[in-house]
């Protein structure tokens, strides 16, 4: 089962929720290819949208999981609490879902991909992004910053 927490605390009204889905292998940030990914950790992401997100007046809900299925529930989960947006790192199934494609579509909640590296300047196989074709925005190469400029976009959505 996937990891939730809401490093944010309770929220005044549900307006202010940003959902922040991370998907497979985003739990060994930090550790796996630092060259690539950089050596922040999630838990080290989650605190810097933590306080970013105190200052925007939003509150974050910081997810985790290895499983496709997770992330869809929670897309879905997002849109019956009527949150403001999601940001979303899926990881390699960004070039392999389409399910989560489908998902994106099905809500009315804004989703923003975020990629710490760059995709396409990566492998072939990483050029295509079936999230971002569904996604709002994309955010990708920057590494923790594109996290924070996704929070920054949400809070004006």
């Amino acid at each position: 089962m996937g990891v939730a927490v809401n490093i944010s605390g309770a929220m005044s009204a549900a307006s202010t929720l940003v959902y922040v889905l991370n998907g497979p292998n985003l739990n060994l940030l930090g550790t796996r290819e630092p060259h690539i990914y950089g050596r922040d950790t999630l838990d080290e992401i989650a605190a810097m949208l933590d306080d970013r997100a105190k200052g925007l007046g939003l509150a974050v809900d910081l997810r985790q999981s290895n499983h496709e299925g997770h992330l869809i529930d929670w897309l879905h989960e997002a849109a019956s609490r009527d949150a403001r947006a999601v940001i979303l790192n899926a990881g390699g199934l960004t070039h392999t879902s389409v399910a989560l494609h489908d998902a994106i579509l099905s809500v009315a909640v804004p989703v923003i991909e975020v990629h710490l590296s760059n995709p396409a300047a990566r492998e072939s196989f990483r050029h295509h992004s079936f999230v971002g074709m569904a996604a709002r925005a994309t955010i990708a190469g920057l590494g923790p910053l594109g996290y924070a400029l996704a929070l920054d976009a949400a809070a004006t959505f």
